[in-house]
């Protein structure tokens, strides 16, 4: 199995930013990203719908020969991570919310978090927060329609300006020393964010870490590929494919994207 793909899915373009930590660390890989655009974004839909859309896009991966299946979707991570781990017998790995991080070195005692509204209301973010930040105040943001614009290709349109200023200008104003980006997608949106709230705000994501994750995986399965070569790279989309390509240009490697119906 050790040459099979990773497989990534993720309701668009945002998980790209995972596949590239990914590929930094792991260049020897196989890796198979699926964007589920047409259905996104993940984070006002139910949990329900949220669990029966990781299972198509787990199932495809798997049917595709996926050794491991990266869930690159703050939403899908914290809403369909433990059922997809009962459901299917390889490993997957989740993203979380770099809270703890935060939480440990924030000097105001108060941090930020702009995620999506099923990432915020999760069981499993609330754990979280009720575990790593005691005695912390944590600012919650929905980022309501931000996912939206970023898949029309409205990266860096006055709608997206405005939403921005919206959402991150009060959490200023209540103190916070860290930005945490709940979402795969806000990465994307890091120059706009960073000339909203300037270079002494921390802005933290969990790309590195998941990255890292994946290979300690691999390692503990014995699934690491032995081949000394660069591993293919393919990449799917069921909608939108020429902003997922614009999207993925933007990182400079020269890989092609697919549309596909899924």
């Amino acid at each position: 199995m050790t040459e099979q793909p990773i497989g990534i899915f993720d309701s668009g373009s945002g998980g790209l930013t995972i596949w590239n930590e990914i590929h930094e660390i792991l260049p020897n890989e196989n890796m198979i990203y699926l964007a589920d655009s047409k259905n996104s974004p993940y984070g006002e839909k139910t949990k329900e719908e949220i669990v029966a859309l990781s299972f198509k896009n787990t199932e495809y991966l798997i049917d595709n020969g996926c050794k491991l299946v990266v869930v690159a979707c703050n939403t899908a991570s914290t809403n369909a991570v433990a059922e997809l781990r009962a459901h299917f017998k390889i490993p997957f790995i989740r993203i979380q919310p770099a809270i703890k991080p935060a939480a440990l070195q924030t000097k105001t005692k108060t941090i930020g978090i702009l995620a999506t509204r099923g990432t915020l209301t999760s069981e499993l973010f609330y754990e979280n927060t009720k575990q790593f930040a005691q005695g912390v105040e944590v600012v919650e943001q929905v980022g309501e329609g931000i996912v939206t614009l970023i898949e029309a290709g409205k990266l860096n349109s006055p709608e997206m300006n405005s939403l921005l200023e919206g959402y991150l200008l009060p959490m200023l104003e209540k103190g916070i020393d860290h930005l945490v980006l709940g979402c795969t997608h806000y990465p994307l949106l890091i120059p706009q964010i960073s000339k909203l709230i300037g270079n002494e705000i921390i802005i933290l994501d969990s790309g590195e870490a998941v990255a890292r994750q994946t290979k300690n995986i691999l390692i503990q399965e014995n699934l690491i590929n032995p081949n000394s070569v660069s591993g293919y790279q393919k990449f799917y989309s069921n909608s939108n494919p020429k902003f997922f390509q614009k999207i993925l240009d933007s990182f400079d490697k020269g890989y092609i994207s697919q549309q596909i119906d899924f």
